[in-house]
């Protein structure tokens, strides 16, 4: 590994920054160079929703510090981005026109938000969440008695439904399907939390769409596919996200929305990586998929780091990511499109952060995938029913009288 001196990574977020804390751990001893668009250092996005918004003073969200990485040896470029990649001279070209030399470059450039043309027309009072400025931005406009409507239901917009009602925001969620978080749950827990956010008094429309929307005085009117008019202080947008894999493409790396790469993360040129929320993956079903996780972010940077130094990638665990939501804990694991799903525990809609329960994906006999609602211990035990493909015996796990952990051996 002698001859790899020297390894750009753009992009300063979590995938970026874990990509380093690999490479050092491996006893990558060369150059490691970290550029990102932002001023800020590295920091973790999950808390932009929540804590960042309701705990503004008190929250931490930094990965790494410049003490930590002049420690580690990380020459860092904080607000000059990437412009282009010269892939055969093997350089980047910055904003500011410098080069950078690099011998094995990390793509790490996350996405943007996907977006409302109609709506970022109005000018002002609406909003998105990506980065720190935007969740900084929400802190004034989230406000008691403030008319919040939050488009889109998944997971950021349930996240920041809770967050507003926290803070005595009048709100209303607006949703084209006929779920919330309809892409990363099972209906079962989709449908548990629909109750919870309208028993917290959010006003959730499911299958509605958007005719129109304009600005009277400091009042954003939308309209309804039904017609209905709601009146709104401000709207806040979140529909999914765009890779940022411009840079790949003009590259001519192979490129199908997010930067297509193998179970290495290497795309198309074997010395450019790409990891995080802007790669698409060569999966076991031989398919390329896209991930949108912290954990996700985190693997693919190990993966890279490890490929790097010629060290070999460890069995992946099934996938995992969690939401906070109205002081209800969720974490997710495995196969979400599992085909039945059995509760341990009861499933009460009607009580609000009291109710812990595990749910289990079963198919086709075996344990694919899992739940915990406020039960944030017993996911360890999914994790590994589900790598071990362990059958699924509704004697054993249904029953609360048995201890979870002994039944996973």
């Amino acid at each position: 590994m002698s001859n790899i001196e020297t390894v750009v990574i753009v992009g300063a977020g979590q995938a970026g920054a874990s990509a380093i804390l690999e490479l050092r751990g491996n006893k990558y001893e060369g150059k490691i160079i970290l550029i990102g668009d932002e001023t800020h250092l590295p920091y973790e996005r999950p808390p932009l929703s929540k804590d960042v918004i309701l705990k503004p003073e008190e929250t931490k969200i930094e990965i790494l510090s410049e003490e930590k990485l002049t420690d580690l040896g990380v020459e860092t470029i904080r607000g000059n981005g990437v412009v282009k990649i010269n892939a055969d001279a093997k350089t980047v070209e910055l904003q500011n026109g410098d080069l950078v030399a690099y011998d094995k470059l990390l793509l790490a450039t996350g996405g943007a938000a996907r977006r409302l043309p109609n709506f970022d027309a109005l000018g002002k009072h609406v909003y998105t969440l990506r980065n720190l400025e935007d969740s900084q931005a929400l802190v004034p406009v989230l406000q008691a008695g403030r008319r919040i409507i939050l488009i889109g239901g998944g997971v950021i917009g349930l996240e920041l439904a809770s967050s507003a009602r926290f803070k005595d925001c009048e709100v209303t969620v607006i949703e084209m399907g006929p779920m919330v978080m309809g892409r990363s749950s099972p209906r079962v827990l989709s449908e548990f939390l629909l109750a919870q956010q309208r028993l917290a008094g959010v006003d959730v429309r499911l299958e509605t769409s958007i005719a129109d929307c304009k600005l009277e005085g400091e009042e954003i009117v939308v309209t309804l596919g039904s017609g209905e008019e709601l009146r709104a202080d401000a709207v806040v947008y979140g529909i999914g996200i765009v890779p940022n894999a411009q840079l790949a493409t003009e590259a001519g790396l192979d490129v199908d929305l997010a930067i297509k790469v193998n179970e290495n993360c290497q795309t198309s040129n074997a010395d450019i990586y790409a990891a995080g929320d802007v790669a698409t993956q060569l999966r076991d079903c031989g398919n390329h998929r896209r991930v949108e996780t912290w954990e996700n972010a985190n693997l693919q940077a190990g993966i890279f780091a490890r490929h790097v130094m010629g060290v070999e990638h460890p069995t992946p665990n099934p996938a995992w990511f969690w939401t906070d939501q109205l002081d209800i804990n969720y974490q997710f694991v495995g196969d979400m499109a599992a085909a039945e799903w059995l509760v341990r525990g009861e499933i009460n809609a009607e009580q609000r952060a009291e109710s812990s329960f595990v749910l289990f994906g079963v198919t086709d006999g075996v344990i694919v995938g899992g739940i915990t609602v406020n039960a944030a211990k017993e996911m360890r035990h999914l994790k590994k029913l589900i790598s071990k493909n362990a059958a699924f015996e509704a004697d054993k796990y249904l029953d609360l009288s048995q201890d979870l952990r002994k039944l996973v051996k």
